[in-house]
């Protein structure tokens, strides 16, 4: 059996949950399995509805302290829950959850473990993953030989198929220890578009020349409903917030567009976002290192390029 965690936050499932889902009820069908999920804390969703991506059953542990990510208490509850199911394959997100909880878990399960896998498992001579390796440079593909399989799946990696059917919902019944972290207090990012869900990106450089010059960017980003970034430099400078910085030392992005606007490319910044399927790099300067990754590129001035790329995708929309 296949076990895929659906990862939540505030109750609602998010993209990199249903990516997740689909890609593990896959290689269920390659192994020829059944695919089921463990969900932990307090949901509003309804469960049942994952069974729209192939899943069977539903293991719900609804207890109040794993509403929030604690490493520890994540890794005994997965871990009690696919001895209890007898799963020989665990798939997580490569986000925030499942990089703090994979070591771990192949670490207590003593099973072997694949990070930002990129496509399903090749099962014709054994159990091989291929996964990103040296910042996205290369790919390397990793066999698995125990008895107990790891994968955490890359953001963008697996498109989420939704289908019919619903899944049965059973309470997964495990010990939930105290938490040894307490939270006293959170402090959420508002913004449109979170970049961690994005499938747009307009990103914008030192090229902009000054934070009162971002309502080109904006504007574009609007356009194409699109999430905000920066590269690492504006954001130390307090153009913008650190939040919204995409790179190697800042979030690590895998979008279908990505559109950087007066950034130069270093090699800092490509490390973040070269898994972006169309990379569309705008810069004055030809020589920009930026243009080497770039699937298209625009040798001209952003403020004259942006407003007139903004004016024909609202063309394109009929706004």
């Amino acid at each position: 059996m296949v076990l895929i965690l659906a990862d939540q936050t505030d109750g609602q499932f998010k993209k990199t949950a249903f990516e997740a889902l689909s890609y593990g009820a896959k290689v269920a069908e390659q192994l020829g399995t059944t695919a089921e999920a463990v969900v932990l804390g307090t949901v509003s969703a309804d469960l049942s509805a994952l069974g729209k991506y192939g899943i069977k059953k539903v293991h719900h542990a609804a207890n109040e302290s794993l509403n929030v990510l604690d490493a520890q208490l994540y890794t005994r509850v997965i871990a009690d829950a696919v001895k209890s199911t007898e799963a020989k394959v665990l798939v997580l997100p490569h986000n925030n959850t499942g990089r703090a909880i994979a070591g771990r878990l192949s670490a207590r399960l003593k099973a072997a473990m694949v990070p930002a896998a990129v496509s399903l498992p090749d099962t014709t001579n054994g159990f091989v993953v291929k996964k990103v390796v040296f910042s996205g440079k290369a790919f390397a593909n990793v066999s698995l030989n125990t008895d107990i399989k790891i994968i955490s799946l890359n953001m963008n990696a697996y498109k989420a198929v939704a289908g019919e059917g619903m899944a049965e919902v059973v309470q997964l019944n495990v010990n939930v220890d105290a938490p040894k972290v307490k939270v006293t207090a959170t402090e959420k990012v508002k913004g449109e578009i979170p970049l961690t869900e994005a499938t747009r990106v307009v990103s914008g450089g030192r090229g902009l020349k000054g934070p009162e010059n971002w309502g080109i960017v904006e504007d574009l980003a609007h356009a194409l409903d699109a999430a905000l970034a920066c590269s690492r430099p504006v954001a130390d400078a307090g153009w913008r917030p650190h939040h919204e910085h995409v790179g190697q030392t800042g979030i690590a992005i895998a979008p279908n567009l990505y559109v950087a606007a007066g950034i130069s490319g270093a090699i800092q910044h490509l490390a973040g976002v070269n898994r972006s399927k169309v990379i569309v790099v705008i810069n004055k300067d030809a020589e920009a290192p930026f243009f080497k990754a770039a699937d298209y590129g625009v040798v001209g001035d952003v403020f004259e390029v942006l407003p007139k790329f903004t004016e024909e995708v609202k063309k394109l929309k009929g706004a």
